[in-house]
């Protein structure tokens, strides 16, 4: 097993991204009313999050098949720590409350690609 700062270390040596990111995986603890009772407070949470740059990508997840959603979450944060990033976690109102539990994992993120398309005229933005 490799320590991970030393396989951060070798990621950049090698002109690897080793961008570190922090992955929660959020499951539903109580009732479906329960969660939904507190969606408001999280999706406010997350807003402010997206805003201050701690959130880079949150959203449901579906089952194996691809055809129903199973009530995961993933939630992707920018922190300066893991500690950091479990406190985002831990302040969010659907954690507080109890109606999600989550586990989180550094993630290092070495290669892959996005494409922004803004336009100008139209003033739309495209993200794929």
């Amino acid at each position: 097993m490799v320590a991970w700062n030393d396989y951060k270390n070798e990621a950049k040596s090698r002109g690897a991204l080793a961008l570190e990111l922090y992955v929660a995986t959020s499951i539903p603890a109580k009732t479906p009313a329960d969660v939904k009772s507190a969606l408001p407070a999280h999706l406010a949470y997350q807003a402010e999050l997206e805003g201050n740059g701690s959130l880079a990508f949150a959203g449901p997840m579906s089952d194996e098949t691809g055809e129903h959603m199973q009530g995961m979450g993933l939630i992707i944060y920018r922190a300066e720590s893991l500690e950091a990033a479990h406190a985002l976690a831990k302040a969010d109102p659907m954690h507080l409350c109890g109606a999600r539990t989550y586990s989180m994992r550094r993630w290092m993120i070495n290669e892959g690609s996005f494409s922004l398309q803004v336009g100008l005229s139209t003033k739309k933005l495209s993200l794929t």
